[in-house]
């Protein structure tokens, strides 16, 4: 997103041609350049007919210390997990963190980077993954078209609690509103997720029952 605005120029891209770009929503748009501009990115918008949004010039990050090693890691760990919830941003951000980093360290990390191998499976489409995350950051029911193991078709709306990662496979945990139970979803089995407006109701993450031992949170503490 960052590079169309940036090639977008002094006269911007609208929030509809990017939607269109991506195959996400405008409202998702919105999300993204929200958090783009809140990661310090110096975001400019124009409302109005002939409005739009673009990125001031000769803008930067301030200089960052990183060892090529760590720079690495960053790339490796979203490198594996492109289907990890928030992925994209995450990309961006990592993308972001290493155009600035000073030519010698950028030059050892390439070259690191090319001894580093992944092979994944494709993750959910780009529009399911973007409703799901749209959902769960502002608990909003999602309604998911999904596949179940024995080939079943069912539509549902789920109140999204928590995105788990098990033996490398995503899942939603949300309140399903068809069976009126927590229910697991692999997010690669779900075909159309779409955000309504509805909010989510008081389910809570101690709901979805004791996490292993070896589970453990994303925050910072773990916890």
């Amino acid at each position: 997103m960052s590079e169309m605005l940036r090639r977008s120029g002094s006269r911007g891209c609208t929030a509809e041609q990017m939607a269109s770009e991506f195959g996400v929503s405008v409202r998702t748009v919105k999300r993204d350049l929200d958090a783009l501009e809140n990661s310090g990115a110096p975001i400019w918008s124009r409302p109005g007919p002939g409005g739009g949004y673009g990125l001031a010039a000769r803008s930067n990050l301030p200089p960052i210390s990183l060892t090529p090693a760590q720079a690495v890691a960053l790339l490796t760990a979203i490198s594996a997990a492109p289907d990890a919830p928030y992925a994209d941003l995450a990309s961006a951000g990592v993308q972001k963190i290493l155009s600035v980093l000073d030519p010698r360290t950028r030059k050892k990390a390439d070259e690191l980077a090319r001894r580093v191998w992944v092979d994944v499976e494709p993750p959910a489409t780009r529009a399911v993954r973007s409703a799901l995350e749209e959902a769960m950051a502002e608990q909003r029911v999602v309604r998911i078209r999904y596949t179940a193991r024995d080939g079943n078709k069912t539509t549902r709306d789920i109140e999204p609690v928590i995105f788990a990662s098990r033996n490398g496979r995503w899942y939603l945990i949300g309140w399903c509103r068809l069976r009126n139970e927590m229910r697991w979803f692999l997010v690669t089995r779900i075909e159309h997720a779409s955000v309504t407006k509805t909010h989510c109701g008081d389910h809570g993450i101690q709901e979805v029952g004791t996490p292993p031992a070896t589970a453990r949170s994303v925050s910072r503490g773990g916890e």
